[in-house]
């Protein structure tokens, strides 16, 4: 006889790839009349430009684990290196270039060897990174960013995230999501979302005693 909690799980495992879809169309759509000087804004991702951050979301829609373990390899397991690399392959010649390109893997479920809500997270985290500076507002479903607030509090893959919260009470006030004991911090869960990932600025739409050590640990995104 089936478990209905495993068949549950493999049920809403199997639901994070259409939320990915619909955020990268989102994103696509948001982009769509950005200029060139715009492209070149800063991103919230340290160094990097809105157009880098969305050639690099591009790349991860088209490396599977077999392109992604050989470009680890050839450079030398130097991860951050292997990123960059990825990035420059779609970044494209022009600015609709580099839309055109991740327009085209919207539909994608190719993925590195990482978890869909991996995934999923990235392409939020990301698209933040690359609307906030560019004065985009997007409004996420709460049950989205609830299920990646509960992602992020829970692991260290991919972005520090469980480890910059500790001893941290971390309460949304627009959704059901809490998450550990100590000082609160509290807020809007997108902005929770991008804080544990280190994204300090978003510090500033949060409340509680807790609110300077998450903007300490921070750092660079």
């Amino acid at each position: 006889m089936t478990d209905p909690k495993l068949t549950a799980d493999r049920s809403r495992r199997a639901g994070v790839w259409p939320l990915i879809h619909a955020e990268r169309a989102a994103l696509a759509a948001d982009l769509a009349d950005v200029t060139d000087e715009q492209w070149a804004t800063p991103s919230l991702c340290t160094e990097l430009t809105v157009r880098e951050v969305l050639a690099h979301l591009t790349a991860a829609a088209s490396l599977n684990s077999m392109r992604w373990l050989a470009g680890v390899i050839r450079c030398r397991f130097d991860f951050d290196k292997q990123v960059a690399m990825r990035l420059a392959e779609q970044l494209g010649a022009t600015p609709a270039e580099t839309l055109e390109r991740f327009r085209r893997a919207v539909p994608s479920t190719t993925k590195p060897p990482l978890p869909a809500m991996a995934m999923l997270g990235e392409t939020i985290v990301h698209g933040e990174d690359i609307r906030r500076p560019l004065g985009i507002r997007h409004e996420y479903p709460i049950e989205v960013v609830t299920r990646v607030a509960e992602y992020y509090q829970g692991t260290d893959l991919v972005v520090v995230a469980k480890g910059r919260i500790g001893g941290l009470r971390l309460v949304a006030n627009d959704g059901p999501f809490t998450a550990g004991s100590g000082q609160l911090v509290s807020g809007a869960t997108l902005a929770l979302v991008m804080a544990m990932t280190g994204r300090s600025t978003y510090c500033e739409d949060l409340e509680g005693d807790g609110v300077e050590v998450l903007r300490r640990r921070c750092g660079t995104a």
